[in-house]
């Protein structure tokens, strides 16, 4: 598998250290949005240049 030198892919291990900063919750990866969901503070959390951005304020409200 490659990666494009400008977007790395995210290390699926970083889940098992990664926890919604506003409910303490685990986190599920969804891949084709790049991004970290947390079902339980409806907050989805962008992953940006394989670096997810932990910030309730960068985070998108899930419909």
């Amino acid at each position: 598998m490659t990666h494009d030198v400008t977007e790395p892919g995210f290390d699926r291990r970083m889940l098992e250290a990664l926890v919604c900063p506003q409910t303490r919750a685990t986190l599920e990866y969804d891949a084709a949005k790049q991004e970290l969901i947390s079902r339980g503070a409806g907050l989805a959390f962008p992953i940006r240049n394989g670096i997810p951005v932990m910030l309730v304020d960068e985070a998108r409200t899930l419909d």
